[in-house]
């Protein structure tokens, strides 16, 4: 029986993806762009405020070397604040059609902020050890939090053309409720990202802290 919910879920995942897969691929590409362009930036950034971000990032090392406990709770609550309001955000753009170009600027931002975190990372601790930081800290937690941001965008892209395409008061009415069910349900997968980021990612950091 629970094979076969899996399986179901699946094949309503597949489709999904496979009935917007244009709009995932625009999704996506902006998301890779704003990668990109993270990297670039701490490729050409200046030596003065790269010197400040490592002696920042190696006091923030050392500091969490010295904890003796982390307060999860306090953590998990911030973290579950920051991806309420992003899930709120997008589903409220997404729900007005002069909203959509902010989508797509909260998608380029999130990649922008993957890349030059994941590159700053590297470029201070060296490729080794910057990649494995990086595994560490971001890998679990994005496994669910990317998809579910570029689903929610995917979501008010479809929204907005829906409502251009049929423009009566009943449509837009249910392509909204849609939108929000929908939302809804990737905001509890960016909620179960908060869980694994608290309990998994921070735990597993201050396993292996000692060897960056």
């Amino acid at each position: 029986m629970k094979e076969k919910r899996q399986f179901r879920l699946l094949k309503m995942i597949k489709e999904h993806v496979l009935n917007n897969k244009k709009e995932y691929c625009i999704i996506f590409l902006v998301f890779v762009i704003g990668i990109f362009s993270g990297v670039f930036y701490i490729n050409n950034m200046q030596e003065t405020p790269k010197t400040e971000i490592t002696n920042y990032l190696n006091q923030f090392i050392e500091k969490f070397k010295g904890l003796d406990s982390i307060n999860n709770i306090e953590l998990l609550k911030n973290s579950i604040t920051q991806n309420v309001l992003l899930a709120v955000t997008i589903w409220f753009f997404g729900t007005t059609v002069i909203g959509i170009p902010i989508v797509f600027a909260i998608i380029l931002y999130r990649g922008f902020c993957l890349g030059y975190t994941i590159s700053l990372c590297i470029a201070i601790m060296g490729l080794g050890k910057g990649i494995s930081f990086v595994l560490v800290t971001l890998l679990l937690q994005n496994i669910l939090f990317i998809p579910a941001i570029l689903a929610l965008a995917v979501s008010g892209t479809k929204l907005y053309k829906s409502i251009v395409k049929d423009k009566r008061k009943e449509n837009i009415k249910l392509e909204i409720l849609r939108h929000t069910i929908f939302s809804v349900i990737m905001l509890i997968i960016l909620l179960m990202a908060s869980v694994i980021e608290i309990f998994m990612s921070t735990n597993l950091l201050k396993l292996v802290i000692k060897y960056f």
